[in-house]
């Protein structure tokens, strides 16, 4: 293949590419948008494979089919609460597959006593660096949210120190392998330290800000890509991974800016790793939780002119979803009208409500985001807030002192009444009460959101 055929087929690929970010931005074009981009993937390595000719053909084939066999069990099998964990252990893939792409390759130049030039080594030490630190990182944000490493911050003394030894260890061996490429066992001493790097970046940091963690692992796979590209002089690979980074980094900034913290604050502060003493929980929840049946909220939903609901990650973990869409249809069908309140960093990754309710076909337009929905809460008869705990916590608003002051949430208390259909008064990620559970216009509805949702729908029908 001529260069210039090659450059014109990159070129289609990532015009793909940039359509496709622009489809995902809304949920009604979003598969659209993800059939582009693979259709742009599929053109870059089929020119990419058919212009190098790296390896036999046979080995490629035989990768094909196994990275197909397991990326269809996982997209067949995987439930829809467990995407986050899967977002996660692509972002890793992605920073793994670029640690050794670029390992391989500098392996390689060096037996061929080939002449490497300075951005060969830079990108090549890149590459390696923050590729290690996507991997490692990503495992432990899946082994928290899939619940096998402790959710809460791993905080000890010194870690601050920890780091910054190990950050200096590997620019340390990175500085090393530029200025003597022939040192190839470096670059694995480069690998081991970044790795470690990788683990104790992310140990510290606690569950409430896994959706944050995933947006910036995610910037960081498509940089290691990005430095790839320069390794093997690939424009494709530059132009993917940049793209990849970028995006990343703008989400990363609107998911801060949605809890109003900054990226440091995020990855030092340990957020969530202090509990407030049990007699803060006390005073205010002593003697002024109301419970309540669903009997009791179906009776108010029969008079109801327009509800509200709020999902949280208690909806996903119950997998109540779908309760929740009968619940919706019926009470649209009853001439009131519904809409669903969701925050940013609801959930466990960006957008995980807007995925959970798309998968069991609720409207898009009845989805609002939290600027949209505020300030009709006033005029919301019921709002039911199901599963959802700091994002709803008027503390942000009205306690200068709570670990979450500041931050953006949705005005539920506003409302005439608000059910919370919740397992316990147990705190959410930020690990401090909820004064919302105590409000005088606030009633608990004790149990599991799926069974729970069930139960309300039955009693709504009987009444």
């Amino acid at each position: 293949m001529s260069p210039a055929f090659v450059n014109i087929c990159y070129l289609g690929a990532s015009v793909l590419f940039v359509v496709g970010l622009k489809h995902l931005s809304h949920p009604r074009t979003a598969l659209r948008g993800n059939l582009y981009g693979a259709m742009g993937m599929l053109v870059a390595v089929a020119v990419t494979l058919l212009n190098r000719r790296i390896i036999s053909f046979e080995m490629i084939i035989a990768g094909f089919v196994l990275g197909a066999a397991v990326g269809a069990i996982l997209a067949t099998k995987i439930q829809m609460t467990a995407m986050p964990q899967l977002v996660g252990l692509f972002n890793g893939f992605g920073g793994g597959a670029s640690v050794l792409v670029a390992g391989s390759a500098f392996i390689t130049a060096m037996a061929l006593s080939e002449t490497v030039s300075s951005q060969f080594t830079v990108a090549t030490v890149a590459s390696g660096l923050i590729g290690a630190v996507t991997f490692w990182g990503s495992l432990v944000a899946f082994g928290k949210l899939q619940g096998i490493v402790p959710q809460k911050p791993l905080r000890y003394p010194g870690e601050q120190v920890v780091k910054s030894i190990l950050l200096i260890g590997a620019l340390a061996a990175a500085t090393w392998i530029v200025l003597e490429p022939s040192s190839i066992h470096f670059y694995w001493y480069l690998v081991a330290v970044a790795s470690v790097l990788g683990i104790f970046l992310v140990m510290p940091i606690g569950g409430a800000d896994m959706p944050v963690v995933i947006t910036l692992l995610n910037s960081y796979s498509g940089l290691a890509a990005c430095a790839t590209g320069f390794v093997l002089n690939n424009n494709m690979l530059i132009i993917a991974g940049s793209l990849v980074g970028a995006s990343g980094v703008i989400l990363t900034r609107i998911m801060c800016k949605a809890m109003n913290r900054s990226l440091a604050n995020v990855l030092f502060g340990g957020f969530g790793a202090v509990e407030e003493a049990g007699e803060a929980e006390e005073e205010i929840y002593a003697g002024k939780v109301k419970s309540t049946s669903a009997e009791e909220v179906a009776m108010l939903l029969d008079t109801a002119r327009r509800v509200v609901i709020v999902p949280g990650y208690g909806m996903a973990a119950a997998q109540a979803q779908h309760a929740v869409r009968d619940l919706f249809n019926f009470l649209e069908s009853k001439g009131i009208e519904v809409e669903f309140g969701i925050h940013p960093v609801a959930g466990r990754m960006p957008g995980h409500m807007n995925v959970l309710l798309a998968e069991a076909d609720i409207p898009y337009e009845k989805l609002k985001e939290m600027d949209e929905i505020n300030p009709s809460f006033e005029q919301t008869d019921v709002t039911i807030v199901l599963g959802a705990n700091d994002v709803v916590n008027p503390s942000a608003r009205n306690d200068p002192n709570s670990p979450i002051a500041g931050m953006p949430v949705l005005d539920v208390d506003k409302s005439r009444t608000v059910v919370v259909i919740k397992r316990s008064l147990s705190p959410g990620f930020a690990g401090i009460p909820n004064p919302l559970f105590a409000a005088d216009n606030t009633l608990m509805l004790f149990g599991d959101g799926k069974k729970t949702g069930q139960e309300l729908l039955a009693a709504l029908k009987e009444s």
